[in-house]
């Protein structure tokens, strides 16, 4: 065989598997990795991202730079995202916010599912129903007798209209047929000084924002939003097991990215996650704040942010509840 003929078949052989994809593309895409999340240093969010960024660098052994991009909440970070490079070396701590609820409540300038390519689920917490010790109300029970004898008289706090912790107090005003009153707030902390401040009864929080006030008898954890107790308050009950069975209304986060980035490098990059998700150290810290690890498949992922897309969806309609 001619030296010709042969760099032409090696030629078209390279063409053929670039095509199909299998040639091997550089991982990390750079030195530097940037993890972006749509919340502000402090919250569960950017907790999370930071225990896992630490552990996937030095397996990577790449720079992973938290990026916060905080605002409209999390849109902010989701629209960089979905616009951002093509190589990899952006990806995204999505959340259940924009990715299954924001498109049910306003337009966006982005398309959550075509714009944004699953990787990994990465961790799913539940909310814990904390009131002011002036209440007086102390146990779940008496949170939903209160709100039965005085309808329109107990309010709730949350991180805004169409949050997670907003729609965990519509379903629960739905199953329970009670009439507690919305208000929204523009981020957990201003929620929470509130609530501490007695301004307002109860809050929807994260466990991780609300524990030092759990722990020091300023707030009563009534109930855990989620299937399961909470490991960090095995004591108190769920929504679900106090009469509600079904109930399930958690925060998640997960690893997406551009859909522009090519199918090998979303695929290194689920390989990557789930081996940080899975390792025991990685674990135990995100426990000790309140979260879970869900690592899964791409497929997984794609099939859950479509569920819960379809039952936030519903509980919007349903509950008429707006963007605004």
């Amino acid at each position: 065989m001619g030296k010709r003929n042969f760099l032409r078949i090696c030629a078209a052989l390279a063409l053929g598997l670039s095509t199909l994809g299998v040639v091997a593309q550089e991982f990390p895409p750079k030195k530097t990795v940037t993890l972006v999340v749509g919340f502000a240093a402090g919250g569960a969010a950017d907790t999370g991202a930071r225990i896992i960024a630490k552990k996937l660098a030095e397996n990577i052994g790449a720079s992973v730079v938290i990026d916060n991009r905080a605002g409209a909440g999390g849109n902010i970070a989701h629209q960089f995202a979905a616009t951002g490079p093509a190589d990899g070396s952006v990806i995204l701590f999505g959340s259940v916010g924009p990715l299954a609820i924001a498109p049910h409540l306003m337009k966006l300038p982005y398309d959550p599912v075509k714009d944004l390519a699953p990787i990994t689920m990465g961790v799913n917490f539940p909310n814990v129903l904390v009131v002011h010790a002036g209440t007086n109300i102390k146990t779940f029970a008496e949170f939903i007798a209160y709100a039965k004898k005085n309808p329109g008289k107990l309010d709730f706090a949350s991180t805004g209209a169409g949050s997670a912790s907003h729609l965990a107090g519509e379903m629960l005003n739905d199953m329970a047929r009670i009439d507690t009153v919305h208000i929204p707030y523009k981020g957990g902390a201003p929620a929470l000084q509130d609530l501490l401040g007695g301004r307002v009864a109860a809050y929807y929080s994260t466990f991780s924002t609300s524990q030092a006030y759990i722990e020091n008898g300023k707030l009563i954890p009534l109930a855990s939003t989620g299937a399961q107790r909470l490991a960090a308050l095995p004591n108190i009950p769920t929504i679900a097991e106090s009469g509600y069975p079904g109930f399930s209304a958690t925060n998640w986060y997960a690893f997406v990215a551009s859909s522009k980035v090519p199918p090998a490098i979303l695929e290194r990059w689920n390989t990557e996650l789930v081996k940080v998700l899975k390792s025991p150290e990685v674990v135990e810290q995100l426990n000790k704040h309140g979260l879970t690890p869900m690592p899964g498949t791409r497929d997984e992922l794609a099939r859950y942010i479509a569920k819960e897309s379809a039952t936030w969806g519903r509980v919007i309609r349903e509950r008429k509840i707006s963007g605004e």
